[in-house]
């Protein structure tokens, strides 16, 4: 949904503008894919999802209406919706070339200080560079087996803050999957029993990368001489939006990075992702290099400090509502695994604990409607035409959820994955598409596994008893390019008295290290 500020000062320009693109437009060489009638001058902007709504339901709606392929126009712009798989890959995939850009997002990328993350930046020498960079120190199971004891580690310490505190569990998952992050790509350890200001600065930035980046809400995006405004004019709120989210973002890539060099400086530094190559390579400050470098490590920051978090959130909802698949994975653990927390080692015998994780992916995607990509060349796509400059989307919730594939799709049933004829891995769908696939799968995918298996081994996960009465936890989630669920409440204990030894033996044998949190205070972003 575009939102319009609501000074009456922007009325002459919106006008004006919506007017030059109207006409401006030029008639296709051949249908559109089809989609709702368009009204005049303003096209199909009615039509765009409206704020708080879930797109990908939204979205989903068109293949009812349209088939598997829809498109609507607005202020000369078209977007394509694909609630077909099969042309995910064919596009995404099969053509990639063409189908891989970003959207200009003026106001995320040039004002709001989002712009070094991968995931929103347009194809140029500086992404590729960024991309060759994360998939060098994560290109494979190989390497991403590097950092197990990490992830070990840091999965038994939630285990333990669970266990102390089951009140705030939401705490816990992010906390963890900050300590992970940060140890592996900056060796940075993080506070072991308070909030974190690393873990708390992941957080605040998240928050506004999910306020800002939704294309076509911000108004500068459409009409970018508005980037001009004071932020005292009226209607140039974005101004200060934009002027925090620039503050916050500068801090998340640069405060870690300097954390880094730092440390290295004095010789105590510990292996890290960016450690690695600040010694292989001599990069000078303010160069391209460094630039690269630095947003590189801030991309995998990003992503294992936040997507990773709302699966997990996701897995402990799912164990509430649905009893009988905690069951039997409990049961497969006892029997693989016994009187021991299941390692890395152990994942290939364990095979419902891997359908469950994969169950997960398809279950609720954490970015539903996938990154929208933008076509570079005019195309065409089974008799219709995708003008140069289309913004894509790709339903990734609806190919999830599409019963022909997924039987039952509302439901979570990690058996759809096991037997003669398995389900679609998820892992296909789930993390993007061609060139735009996320870098970091892998390690999020290990993260997802361990997390499973140690937490079904020693924790019973059920519906709260409030007052005698049982309550359920809604299965509700938050609109947004990243979604995660609405807040909920769980009861987590132990499975036992022998169950609740495994999770304190941690103390014993893996000692609370010293945080590094107290050495932020003196480094400048």
């Amino acid at each position: 949904m575009i939102l319009i500020p609501g000074a009456s000062t922007t009325v002459v320009l919106v006008a004006a503008y919506i007017l030059v693109r109207f006409l401006t437009l030029k008639k296709p060489p051949a249908p559109l894919p089809p989609g709702p009638a368009p009204r005049p001058i303003i096209g199909n902007w009615k039509d765009l999802p409206r704020d708080g709504e879930r797109d990908w339901e939204h979205w989903l709606k068109h293949k009812k209406l349209y088939g598997p392929i829809s498109s609507i126009t607005t202020l000369g712009k078209t977007f394509v919706i694909l609630n077909d798989l099969q042309l995910a890959f064919e596009l995404f995939e099969q053509r990639s070339k063409w189908h891989s850009d970003r959207p200009r997002m003026l106001f995320a990328t040039e004002l709001a200080g989002i712009g070094g993350i991968l995931g929103m930046m347009r194809c140029s020498h500086r992404s590729k560079a960024i991309r060759t960079a994360i998939n060098m120190g994560l290109r494979s199971k190989t390497f991403v087996s590097r950092f197990n004891q990490v992830q070990d580690i840091e999965t038994r310490r939630f285990l333990f803050r669970v266990l102390q505190d089951p009140e705030h569990l939401s705490q816990h998952i992010r906390k963890e999957a900050g300590a992970v992050v940060l140890k592996i790509t900056y060796g940075y350890t993080v506070e072991p029993h308070k909030p974190d200001p690393l873990v708390d600065l992941a957080g605040v930035s998240m928050d506004y990368f999910l306020l800002i980046c939704r294309y076509g809400a911000w108004l500068v995006d459409i009409i970018p001489i508005l980037r001009f405004l004071p932020a005292w004019f009226p209607g140039a709120g974005f101004q200060r939006i934009a002027r925090e989210s620039q503050e916050a973002l500068d801090a998340f890539g640069g405060k870690p990075y300097n954390f880094v060099k730092r440390q290295m400086a004095q010789g105590n530094f510990q292996k890290s992702y960016l450690s690695s190559i600040l010694e292989s390579e001599d990069i000078q400050p303010g160069s391209e290099e460094e630039y690269v470098t630095k947003w590189s490590a801030a991309t995998i920051y990003a992503g294992g400090a936040d997507t990773t978090v709302y699966t997990i959130d996701c897995f402990f909802l799912a164990m509430a509502l649905y009893p009988e698949v905690q069951k039997k994975a409990q049961e497969e653990i006892d029997h693989v695994i016994g009187n021991r927390l299941p390692t890395f080692a152990d994942r290939d015998n364990l095979p419902y604990i891997n359908a469950m994780v994969k169950e997960l992916l398809r279950w609720h995607p954490v970015v539903p409607a996938n990154m929208p990509h933008v076509s570079t060349h005019d195309d065409m796509c089974h008799g219709y035409f995708i003008p140069k400059g289309s913004i894509i989307i790709a339903n990734i919730w609806g190919f999830t959820h599409d019963p022909d594939m997924f039987p039952d799709p509302m439901a979570f049933k990690p058996e759809r994955y096991l037997g003669e004829n398995p389900a679609l891995d998820p892992h296909r769908l789930s993390f993007g598409f061609g060139r735009r696939i996320c870098p970091g799968r892998v390690l999020a995918d290990s993260a997802i596994y361990i997390n499973i298996a140690q937490c079904l081994t020693v924790f019973n996960i059920s519906n709260k008893i409030v007052d005698g009465k049982e309550i359920e936890p809604r299965m509700q989630f938050r609109p947004g390019l990243i979604s995660q669920p609405e807040p909920y409440e769980v009861s987590v204990k132990p499975r036992s008295s022998m169950h609740e030894g495994l999770i304190r033996a941690l103390e014993m044998d893996f000692p609370w290290e010293e945080s590094h949190a107290a050495e932020l205070n003196n480094i400048k972003v």
